[in-house]
């Protein structure tokens, strides 16, 4: 009973994340040093994800890397937007933004140097997945990375494309 009871509760959470409006919560573009909310860098009309890690997340660099790879095939199979969002605190900032430019991403990346937006989305660790369907809804959540994981990642941005 108390499996069932367990597995409701992660049910009525996950559907609950799914079904909520995305925070306004402030992060940091780490090009431009310019803060910005977080629900105005999510395109409509368009499949979004978002791929928080930090620089001292040795799985998070190697999905990150495995996905920049994959991004120009990716691209012709399915619109979508890629997004970086370092959970580094604020004096990693400097490592955060020389790591994205030293690895030539070509896609945004931000920071949220506070942990805001990690408690918003009510998450505990990196990496951590979180695609967002066509209207601004979130559509997917993953935590941890496996090598190859990935082509989950390109079937949800696939299937949700359509």
């Amino acid at each position: 009973m108390r499996k069932l009871v367990l597995a409701a509760a992660g049910l009525f959470l996950a559907l609950g994340l799914h079904a909520q409006e995305l925070p306004n919560t402030q992060i940091k573009d780490l090009e431009s040093g310019k803060k910005i909310a977080f629900n105005s860098i999510i395109e409509k009309g368009k499949v979004n994800v978002i791929s928080f890690w930090a620089t001292w997340c040795i799985p998070c660099k190697k999905e990150i890397k495995n996905i920049a790879n994959a991004l120009p095939a990716w691209k012709k199979e399915a619109d979508f937007n890629f997004i970086t969002i370092s959970i580094d605190e604020t004096r990693a900032e400097g490592v955060a933004r020389t790591y994205a430019k030293s690895q030539g991403w070509s896609f945004p990346f931000y920071i949220d140097p506070n942990s805001d937006l990690k408690r918003s989305l009510n998450f505990q660790s990196v990496p951590y997945t979180l695609i967002i369907d066509k209207t601004g809804k979130v559509a997917f959540t993953h935590i941890g990375y496996e090598e190859g994981g990935e082509s989950q990642v390109l079937a949800k941005i696939k299937e949700l494309s359509k």
